[in-house]
């Protein structure tokens, strides 16, 4: 975005992510890990399909596509769902759970500067991240650019310092929302031209052409764009993995200016009044609703 840009031309400061949906292969074996791993009740169940959440917030919809193939490691799609916690204590938990759960789901973890981050695949490969922010005080801006780094964050040590019996035991009762949603794509200009210029996100941080990071209210971000694993990849197929990201904005004015502005970029839209769903360039699905 210029700096001429108008609050027409950006997504509105307090939207949020919502329920981010997967097509899943063994629902029964993905529905297990995202109760007992990660510590999730189910919310809702609705066309053969589970909602699984906290404190009755649904956080992710496990759609069932048992005749789907695995994506490959190279296409456009999914690199992970970031779900973030209040407290380091409950972070702590679920960090135990899911690596007592299948040790071999753990991929890593970072201190961030703005977070503290764990990573782990499900069992048909989606990545997910659990993470803490810091407070934004702490947080530190470069003009438009927040400073992150990926720093050691020693796991064990973690766990001795923040896992406590009390937050072990009332994990379903701490809160956790879908902090941001990480993709892969082909290339992080078509992104760029894609996620800022067009839908309205704001860029907060890249990474040597490789990644893009974007928000709308001066958020690490929202969202992110890497080509690590899928440079030049097109659009996708259609596979187990990523079904629809959810963006939820206050009112119908927000979703409205979403859609003169997806209509004047010529991205074809299907706009209800209270929600609009389109695809960005490498066939991931949106939809952003009023919240």
């Amino acid at each position: 975005m210029t700096a001429e840009a108008t609050s027409q031309d950006l997504l509105p400061a307090d939207l949020t992510m919502g329920t981010v949906m997967l097509k899943v292969g063994d629902m029964k074996l993905m529905t297990d890990y995202y109760q007992r791993a990660l510590g999730l009740e189910v919310v809702a169940e609705q066309d053969g399909g589970v909602y699984l959440g906290r404190l009755q917030r649904p956080l992710v919809h496990l759609a069932a596509a048992p005749s789907l193939n695995l994506p490959g490691r190279g296409e456009a799609g999914l690199f992970h769902t970031a779900l973030l916690f209040e407290t380091r204590a409950a972070l702590a938990a679920t960090v135990a759970t899911t690596a007592q759960y299948e040790p071999r789901s753990f991929t890593g973890s970072a201190d961030h500067l703005v977070s503290e981050a764990f990573y782990f695949n499900d069992p048909e490969g989606n990545g997910i991240e659990l993470y803490w922010d810091r407070p934004r005080e702490n947080w530190s801006w470069e003009g438009t650019d927040v400073v992150m780094d990926s720093l050691a964050l020693p796991p064990q040590r973690y766990l001795e310092q923040h896992l406590t019996q009390e937050s072990l035991e009332s994990q379903q009762g701490a809160g956790a929302g879908v902090g941001h949603i990480h993709l892969q794509v082909g290339d992080i200009h078509s992104a760029h031209q894609f996620y800022v210029e067009t839908l309205g996100f704001e860029k907060t941080a890249g990474w040597h052409g490789q990644a893009l990071f974007v928000s709308a209210g001066r958020y690490h971000h929202h969202m992110a764009m890497n080509v690590w694993n899928s440079r030049g990849a097109g659009p996708r197929k259609d596979t187990l993995g990523l079904g629809e990201v959810l963006i939820e904005v206050p009112s119908g004015d927000d979703v409205g200016a979403l859609a003169d502005r997806l209509k004047v970029a010529g991205v074809a839209s299907h706009h209800t009044g209270a929600e609009l769903r389109f695809e960005d360039p490498w066939r991931n699905s949106i939809r952003v609703a009023v919240r």
